[in-house]
């Protein structure tokens, strides 16, 4: 009887020293710090177009990449107020987004445009993003120039994974009650996931070689966020973040046909309700 006890006693003692995971699920309202810093970050992250609405021949492909600086979020919504407390994000992990983009033209002013960023480092983020959309381009009769309309939609999904609740800098081994008590970083998982609905006009100027474009759009969103934090006792915070939201955006740009097949644009990319953010890109395309 006393050797059961003495067994019962170290299974008992074993199971407490194994590290415990805590996979407790937040879904913090639309207004809340948690949710509005999400839908901060996936504004960089959108694929909106890439320049001026210009239509392709049907098996015509125009490669390029983009790059969009990634702002810095108002100080208040890096501290969490719903589903964390007593803390504060590390939410820039890199100071630029940037992408691949490939567009084909199909048959009736159809386009199909895709992006894919496997697992690539910079700074303190590893982002793994893929993007599909479809757009249709046409010309708009109008006797003072050449108008051009778009109708696109776009979706996104993929992870961006780095040290966001306890990065190095907050980590301390002094008080077990203070958040990021332990001796290895963080290794949370952003989820960014949209569906975008945008429609522009753009206008050929200077015999074609520049084009004005502005557009408005609408964005749904489904972003998620996983952490992953270990701490000194060895229990592991897998903790998830959960938030639908609904955005309505607006930007306009111009393009500029360089050389040859070489087309620049810049984009001023605006979701009134979280940030106003650039965008960069170039593209060789046929014209």
């Amino acid at each position: 009887m006393t050797s059961m006890r003495y067994t019962a006693a170290l299974l008992a003692l074993g199971v407490a020293l194994l590290p415990i995971a805590a996979g407790a699920q937040c879904h913090p309202p639309a207004t809340s710090h948690e949710a509005r810093l999400l839908a901060f970050y996936e504004a960089p992250i959108a694929f909106s177009m890439a320049g001026a609405p210009s239509r392709l021949a049907p098996g015509a492909v125009a490669v390029g990449g983009e790059a969009v600086p990634v702002p810095s979020p108002d100080a208040a919504l890096q501290h969490p107020e719903f589903c964390y407390a007593n803390t504060t994000n590390n939410t820039r992990l890199a100071p630029l987004f940037g992408r691949p983009r490939l567009a084909l033209g199909l048959p009736a002013s159809f386009t199909i445009e895709a992006s894919y960023l496997p697992d690539v480092r910079v700074d303190d983020a590893e982002a793994s993003i893929a993007s599909l959309a479809i757009a249709r381009v046409q010309n708009v009769p109008y006797t003072g120039g050449r108008l051009i309309s778009a109708l696109r939609v776009d979706g996104t999904t993929g992870s961006v994974r780095g040290a966001i609740t306890c990065p190095r800098g907050s980590l301390q081994l002094t008080d077990p009650n203070v958040p990021c008590y332990g001796s290895e970083p963080s290794r949370d998982t952003f989820e960014p996931n949209s569906l975008g609905l945008e429609g522009a006009i753009g206008a050929d100027l200077a015999a074609q070689r520049v084009a004005f474009y502005l557009g408005a759009g609408v964005r749904w969103l489904q972003p998620r966020f996983r952490a992953g934090f270990t701490d000194g006792f060895g229990n592991v915070d897998h903790t998830t973040v959960s938030v639908n939201l609904v955005r309505r955006v607006a930007f306009t740009g111009v393009t500029w046909h360089a050389l040859g097949r070489v087309q620049l644009s810049a984009q001023l990319y605006a979701v009134p309700a979280d940030v106003t953010t650039t965008r960069v890109t170039v593209q060789y395309a046929p014209r």
